[in-house]
């Protein structure tokens, strides 16, 4: 019964508050990048943006466990590679991106929405690995790009509707300082 018991109690290198609060960190940073997406009513919304976030951050955490864990010989930081955790985050996050693009009527749907997960995932492992500053400032500027820039392109097709239609109407004549004929 005690070995039982042991196996829930082994120490970890990083304590057990420094991993809540970066796991909590992932999941509050992936709901900020999915609300958006929620509100917009995408395909990955505010809990696949979280989940992907918090799945982020535990491979990160792990990856650091693994390096420092006495199991591998009981080496401090042992030779092990730790992007490949940074590469399998990728590949999997990359897989359920995919899922969300899609081509329909001529055009291609879902692409930022794939592109926010990728993100979520990045935001989480820098979360994992406690890089608080890498992960706020990748949020706030997926807040930035999703939020403030989404009415961006209506802008830019209305500005450049009225100059074709400016232009159209230098071609007929009717241009603007020319008067009417009679």
């Amino acid at each position: 019964m005690s070995d039982f018991l042991e196996e829930f109690t082994r120490p970890t290198w990083l304590s057990f508050p420094v991993i809540a609060a970066r796991l909590l960190m992932a999941a509050v940073l992936g709901g900020v990048i999915g609300f958006e997406r929620e509100w917009r009513n995408r395909p990955a919304g505010l809990r696949t943006h979280m989940l992907v976030c918090v799945a982020a951050g535990t491979v990160g955490i792990l990856t650091l466990e693994i390096m420092h864990s006495p199991a591998l010989g009981g080496r401090e930081g042992a030779a092990l590679d730790p992007l490949r955790a940074v590469e399998a985050v990728t590949a999997g996050v990359a897989f359920l991106a995919a899922g969300t693009i899609m081509f329909s009527r001529g055009e291609v749907q879902g692409l930022t929405t794939g592109a926010g997960l990728w993100l979520a995932g990045a935001v989480g492992l820098s979360a994992g690995f406690g890089l608080w500053q890498i992960a706020v400032l990748g949020t706030l500027l997926a807040v930035a790009v999703l939020g403030l820039m989404y009415s961006l392109p209506s802008v830019i097709t209305e500005n450049k509707d009225a100059e074709d239609a400016k232009g159209a109407g230098k071609k007929n004549g009717k241009g603007a300082g020319t008067k009417p004929s009679a």
